[in-house]
């Protein structure tokens, strides 16, 4: 156990923060119009690693945790053709930029719902996760990375061909 976690849970946890700092250093790349190369695999394999570590917990159902990591890998699919098969060619520019700020914000919608499941003072707020604060907390990220994915899109643009 390491803090209180089964051995797979702390590395999938790890996975999760790690995809969530590298792909904010990504998206910050992208709004200054940088291709951080390492970041970039860091931050794809660690989401993709993240969406895949999660089928690994005991379940007899779907639920919804596996609809968002199934959107997950479909989004970070895309992301990584448009990278990596197209090389940002074209409409594969814009594609990839969304699909990259999609799939971090994925990563940080479910870290807020974990965050109200573990975290006792914002449990306290929402236990149900169906109060106002819960509501606001993740109505205030879709709006944050709406805007985000617009600016990047808008501001990534390549001056020289990705090899």
């Amino acid at each position: 156990m390491i803090f209180g976690m089964t051995t797979f849970t702390f590395v999938h946890v790890a996975l999760s923060l790690i995809g969530i700092l590298a792909g904010f250093v990504v998206v910050f790349g992208l709004l200054t119009s940088r291709r951080l190369v390492g970041w970039t695999l860091l931050f794809l394999a660690a989401t993709v690693a993240t969406s895949v570590t999660g089928f690994g917990f005991p379940f007899d159902h779907l639920l919804p945790s596996h609809i968002v990591g199934i959107i997950s890998l479909i989004v970070l699919a895309f992301a990584i053709l448009a990278l990596y098969v197209f090389r940002l060619a074209r409409a594969w520019r814009w594609i990839y930029v969304l699909t990259a700020v999609l799939a971090l914000y994925l990563n940080v919608f479910v870290l807020i719902v974990q965050a109200f499941l573990k975290v006792p003072a914002l449990h306290a707020l929402a236990p149900t996760q169906n109060e106002s604060p819960f509501a606001i907390a993740q109505g205030a990220a879709l709006v944050a990375f709406i805007i985000l994915g617009s600016i990047a899109v808008k501001r990534f643009h390549l001056s020289v061909a990705i090899r």
